[in-house]
């Protein structure tokens, strides 16, 4: 792997960042980023050229437009263009230009709104999504069924690791347009300014939903990049059936009581009130994680280290 070169696409985002560190500590032989400013990733022809130009051996794909409940129901054309765009020319010149490996950012919320718990792989397509977040699902969707598609007609290799919730430094803690997690903790640490006034959450606080730090995040990419490389035969045989590996932590809570885990972490006592204006989402949404878990990963950080760790850089990095 230390001759090999990989364009990570994204690295300046919460995951690419946390990619592109491990890649440094695994000391890879070069890594190739771009921002935005000199390739924009929309662009089909930019993205070909760029590609044949440095010829990387691995392209890993993190770019995209993401965002919370809100951020969504607001912009559901910019979610679904920008990340269609972004994957089918990535995936497209990779294929043009005889890339070996290319490994997909997918998310969660591509499952079916109904879906039996644990989400299992073969779950895709087997429902109606859920509406909040739709247009950002049916992106992922046609991502991770285009790397399925070159692999069937073209016989690549190409596959999509679908990660659950996920939290850490660097991630958006914009209170409009942030995920639940960014959004709490902010929210949270300005109420402890106030006294006497609750917490709101947005909707009822009785969803669950599965967490995990970004940093087990890029283990697991670093970990599956590995074996393909090695050209494990389990793994090798999986992506032959269905490119779409599962990437949880395997803990869940209510939106509630992550709330209380964060209150507790900065010492606020304030009461929480739950805004029921606001949609909840999917009730539950738990990934079944058995494959990876078999081939050999397992995520590491604790829920409560993970938050204490994101919170003290929120800390330190917005509130100087």
């Amino acid at each position: 792997m230390k001759k090999m070169t990989i364009f990570l696409a994204g690295h300046n985002g919460m995951v690419g960042r946390a990619i592109h560190k491990i890649l440094i500590k695994k000391k890879i032989g070069k890594i190739i980023t771009v921002s935005r400013q000199k390739l924009n990733l929309e662009n089909n022809n930019k993205v070909y050229k760029f590609i044949k130009k440095n010829k990387p051996t691995i392209i890993i794909n993190c770019a995209g437009k993401v965002g919370g409940i809100q951020a969504n129901n607001t912009y559901p054309t910019e979610f679904l263009n920008e990340n269609i765009q972004i994957q089918t020319n990535l995936i497209k010149s990779a294929y043009i230009n005889n890339i070996e490996h290319f490994i997909n950012l997918g998310s969660s919320c591509i499952y079916p709104k109904k879906s039996k718990q644990p989400i299992k792989e073969s779950y895709l397509l087997t429902g109606r999504l859920e509406k909040t977040n739709e247009a950002y699902a049916l992106a992922k969707i046609v991502g991770l069924k285009m790397c399925e598609f070159y692999n069937i007609q073209y016989q690549k290799s190409y596959l999509t690791l679908m990660p659950c919730n996920m939290y850490g430094p660097h991630d958006n803690f914009d209170s409009q347009n942030s995920h639940f997690i960014p959004a709490m903790i902010k929210k949270i640490l300005l109420n402890k300014k106030i006294k006497k006034q609750s917490i709101e959450i947005w909707g009822d606080g009785k969803p669950k939903r599965e967490i995990m730090h970004v940093n087990d995040l890029a283990e697991a990419v670093f970990f599956i990049l590995k074996k393909k490389i090695q050209k494990d035969i389990t793994l090798l045989k999986r992506i032959k059936f269905s490119p779409v590996i599962n990437v949880g932590s395997g803990s869940e809570h209510t939106i509630s009581n992550y709330a209380k885990i964060i209150c507790k972490i900065l010492k606020n006592n304030n009461k929480l009130s739950f805004n029921r204006s606001y949609p909840n989402g999917t009730m539950r949404k738990i990934l079944d994680s058995t494959f990876i878990r078999d081939l050999g990963w397992k995520p590491k950080i604790k829920t409560k280290n993970g938050l204490l760790q994101t919170i003290n850089w929120y800390k330190k990095n917005y509130l100087k």
